[in-house]
C-alpha cells in the first residue's frame, strides 16, 4: 500500500504513478474550494445596462456583497456594498430577493439589522439611508420587493417577528420613496401565512401576487391573485387568477406583466410540470402559453426566482426568453407567443437557472459539467431567434487550466429502485487524474450525497467540492431519489408521507446499482448529505446496512423535535413528507441508535435556526454512549450552511480523513491533522 509521501510524486511525462484509490494527490485541495468559490444571490442590470449581482464571499466569512461590472471591457467589477454593510434577508430564513434595481438606485436589505436601505449605484461613497424603522434589532425582515414608479413607492414581502420568533406575520407592504422621514410601512395584503412575488404592472394599476397557506409548500397548492390599485395606492378588490379551485391542484408562481399588460405566470396545472401560462383578464382564463413536460421554474426555497423574461424588442414583440428542464438538462429558448411555439438556443450551458433580459441580449445564470456557476450574456440577432455571442461576464470559482485534465464529468444514470416498474436518476462522477491509477484488481470508495431539501435537486455542473474527492480516488455519486425536483409533479409526489422511506431506499438501490456494475467497491460506500441530505444519510445508516460510514451536516436525527423547534417556513413541511405520530418515531434516527452499526462524524452550525444543534448533540451522545466511533464539529456564527472559508476547508477535509482512516484503509496524500473520534483514537 502506498503511503503519502510516495503518492505526492509526480509521473513521468506519459505514464501514471498506480497508487491505491483515495490516496491520489490533486492540486484541487481543500484551499481551493474553499477560498475560490462564491455563492450567486442574484442580478439585474441599472440604468446604464451594465451588469450588478450578489455574491456570497466564502474568504470574508460569507459576507454578501453587490457588485458592478465594470464600464468597458478592460474594466475591473467594482464593489457597490460599503464594507460595514452585507446584502442579505432572513425572511423565511432561507433569504432570496434581497436587492432591487431602478435606474441607478438600488434598495436592499442590509444583513445586521434586516432593515431596508436605499443607495445610488453609482457613487459608491454615499452612505446607504435606511427607508425602514430601526426595531432594535433584526425582528422585521424584508424580501422579493419592486418599485411602484406611479406612487414613488417600494412594494415588498415583510416577515414580522416582534410577536413570535417561530410564528412571524407575513404581508406585502409598501414603503414611501418620497418622503426624508421613515415611516411605518403600509399594509397592502395580509391574512395569508405565506406571500411572494408581489409585481407591478406597467401602468401602478395592478399588481399580482403569490399566497398560500399551512400545511402546504409553495411547490405543493398556492395561489395567484391580482388586485386593482385605487387611487391612493390601497387594493380596492382582488381577483384570484390560479389555484381557487380546490378540484385542480397546482402550485401557481412567478406571475409577471407583459410590456402590453398583460399577466403571465407559470403553474402545473395541466401535465404535472411548471409550464407558462396567461391570464386573459376580460374572459377571466387561463391559458397555456405552450405545452410540454418539462419544467420551467423550480421550487420557492428562496424569494427572487426569474425562470422567464420578456425580450427588449422594438421591431418584434409576444417573445419570451426561458429556460426549462427535462430529463436532467436544462435548455434555453425563445417563446413565440402568438404561434406558441419554441426556438432553441445552443449555448454551452447545460444547467440554467435566473434569465434577464438586455438590449438585444439575454443575461443567463447557469453551468455546465465544464462550466461552474456563472452569469453569461448572451447576444441575440436581428430576429431575436439565435445566439451570436456567449461571453462569460462572472462566474463562482476560478478554475485554473491545470485543474483540467483532474476534472470528472458527469454522468446521468437511470437505475431502478425498489417499487417495480420505477426508476430514479443521478450523476455519477468516476475517478479522474491524470498522475494515477489504481491496481486492476481495486474498486474505488465511493460517496453518496443525499441533497437537500428534500423538494430540491442534484444537478450535474461543475462543483470543485465534488472534484476534490474524484481527484483524490474517489468515486462519488449525486441522488436525485423520488421527491426531487426537475422531473414533474409526480416525481416530486412520490415523497409524500414516505420521507425516510423513499429517499432511503432509493440512495440505497443507487449504490447497488454502482456495485453490480463494477463501477465502486460495496465494501467501501460512503454516505454524506446536510440538512434534508443529512436526514436521509442518518437514517441509511439507522435502517439499512448499504452504507460503512457517513457524514451529516445540520441534519435531522429527530422528526419530532424539528416539528417542534423550526421555522414558520418549514414548520408543516414535514407534516406532509412523514404523515402520523407513529411515523414520526419510527422514521426518526435518534430513537433507534442501537440499529446503528458504523462511524459517523457530525458538523453543525451553533446559529441554526432551520435545524437547530441540539439535533446533532443527541445523535451524537447517544452514538458515543453505545461505543460507535463518532465525532461531532460545532461552528460558533454559522447557520444552516456554512459560509465561512476556514469553515467549508475544515468540514471538506475531516469528511475525507474520517473516510479514510475509518473505511477507506489508505491514507490520505494531503497534510491534515484528524481531530478525536470518540471510541476510535
Amino acid at each position: 500500500m502506498s503511503s503519502a509521501s510516495e503518492t505526492a510524486g509526480t509521473a513521468p511525462e506519459g505514464t501514471k504513478l498506480t497508487a491505491p484509490y483515495g490516496s491520489w494527490k490533486s492540486p484541487i485541495t481543500a484551499d481551493v474550494v474553499s477560498g475560490s468559490g462564491k455563492w450567486l444571490g442574484g442580478f439585474a442590470a441599472d440604468s446604464l445596462g451594465r451588469l450588478c449581482w450578489l455574491e456570497s464571499r466564502p474568504a470574508e466569512s460569507g459576507r454578501n456583497v453587490l457588485v458592478r461590472e465594470g464600464g468597458s471591457d478592460g474594466d475591473k467589477p467594482t464593489d457597490i456594498t460599503p464594507k460595514d454593510f452585507a446584502v442579505r434577508t432572513v425572511a423565511q430564513e432561507y433569504g432570496g430577493g434581497a436587492f432591487s434595481i431602478l435606474g441607478d438606485s438600488v434598495v436592499f436589505s442590509n444583513y445586521q439589522d434586516q432593515r431596508l436601505y436605499k443607495q445610488p449605484i453609482s457613487s459608491t461613497d454615499s452612505a446607504p439611508v435606511p427607508l425602514t424603522p430601526d426595531y432594535g434589532g433584526p425582528l422585521v425582515c424584508y424580501a422579493d420587493g419592486v418599485f411602484d414608479s406611479r406612487f414613488n413607492r417600494y412594494l415588498t414581502v415583510r416577515e414580522d417577528r416582534r410577536e413570535s420568533s417561530t410564528n412571524a406575520i407575513t404581508t406585502i407592504v409598501s414603503i414611501d420613496l418620497s418622503s426624508n422621514t421613515i415611516n411605518e410601512p403600509k399594509v397592502l395584503v395580509k391574512g395569508n401565512d405565506f406571500y411572494a412575488f408581489p409585481r407591478i404592472d406597467h401602468k401602478g394599476e395592478r399588481v399580482a401576487w403569490i399566497e398560500w397557506v399551512h400545511p402546504n409548500m409553495p411547490w405543493d397548492r398556492s395561489q395567484l391573485w391580482v388586485g386593482y390599485l385605487s387611487d391612493n395606492g390601497d387594493i380596492k378588490n382582488r381577483i384570484c387568477v390560479a389555484g381557487g379551485d380546490p378540484s385542480i391542484v397546482e402550485a401557481p408562481t412567478e406571475p409577471k406583466w407583459s410590456p402590453e399588460g398583460e399577466l403571465f405566470f407559470i403553474t402545473d396545472r395541466k401535465n404535472g410540470f411548471w409550464n407558462i401560462y396567461k391570464w386573459v383578464e376580460s374572459t377571466n382564463e387561463v391559458l397555456p402559453i405552450y405545452s410540454i413536460n418539462a419544467e420551467f421554474t423550480r421550487p420557492l426555497w428562496v424569494f427572487g426566482l426569474n425562470s422567464y423574461e420578456f425580450l427588449q424588442s422594438p421591431t418584434r414583440k409576444n417573445l419570451i426568453a426561458c429556460s426549462y428542464r427535462m430529463n436532467g438538462r436544462s435548455y434555453l429558448g425563445i417563446i413565440d407567443v402568438t404561434q406558441s411555439k419554441i426556438s432553441l438556443l445552443d449555448i454551452p450551458f447545460t444547467d440554467m437557472n435566473n434569465i434577464i433580459s438586455g438590449l438585444d441580449c439575454l443575461y443567463v445564470e447557469g453551468a455546465s459539467a465544464v462550466h461552474p456557476s456563472s452569469i453569461a450574456k448572451v447576444n441575440l440577432d436581428d430576429e431575436k431567434s439565435k445566439a451570436v455571442d456567449f461571453k462569460i461576464i462572472w462566474s463562482s470559482s476560478s478554475i485554473s487550466s491545470s485543474y483540467r485534465p483532474y476534472i470528472s464529468s458527469p454522468e446521468l444514470i437511470e437505475f431502478p429502485t425498489e417499487v417495480p416498474g420505477e426508476n430514479a436518476y443521478a450523476y455519477f462522477y468516476p475517478p479522474t487524474n491524470p498522475c494515477f491509477q489504481a491496481s486492476p484488481d481495486e474498486k474505488p470508495p465511493l460517496l453518496l450525497e443525499s441533497h437537500g431539501g428534500p423538494t430540491a435537486e442534484a444537478r450535474g455542473i461543475l462543483d470543485l467540492s465534488i472534484q476534490y474527492w474524484t481527484s483524490r480516488g474517489w468515486a462519488f455519486v449525486d441522488v436525485n431519489y423520488g421527491g426531487s425536483t426537475g422531473y414533474g409533479h409526480a416525481y416530486r409526489d412520490r415523497l409524500l408521507g414516505r420521507w425516510g422511506i423513499v429517499d432511503v431506499n432509493d440512495c440505497c438501490s443507487c449504490a447497488k446499482f454502482l456495485v453490480d456494475g463494477g463501477k465502486v467497491d460495496g465494501e467501501r460506500l460512503c454516505i454524506t448529505g446536510g440538512s434534508a441530505g443529512g436526514y436521509t444519510t442518518l437514517a441509511a445508516l439507522a435502517f439499512r446496512d448499504t452504507f460503512k460510514a457517513g457524514a451529516s451536516l445540520y441534519g435531522v436525527a429527530d422528526l419530532g423535535l424539528l416539528r417542534a423547534e423550526t421555522h414558520k417556513f418549514e414548520s408543516h413541511y414535514i407534516d406532509n413528507l412523514v404523515g402520523d405520530e407513529k411515523a414520526y418515531f419510527e422514521r426518526s434516527p435518534i430513537n433507534f441508535v442501537n440499529n446503528f452499526s458504523c462511524p459517523i462524524i457530525l458538523f453543525q452550525g451553533l446559529d441554526d435556526k432551520v435545524v437547530p444543534p441540539d439535533q446533532a448533540r443527541k445523535i451524537y451522545q447517544a452514538l458515543k454512549d453505545k461505543g460507535l466511533p463518532v465525532a461531532l464539529v460545532e461552528y460558533e456564527g454559522e447557520q444552516h450552511g456554512f459560509r465561512k472559508a476556514e469553515n467549508i476547508k475544515f468540514t471538506l477535509e475531516q469528511q475525507m480523513v474520517f473516510f479514510a482512516r475509518l473505511v477507506g484503509h489508505f491514507k490520505v496524500a494531503d497534510d491534515i491533522t484528524p481531530i478525536k473520534v470518540d471510541n476510535f483514537d
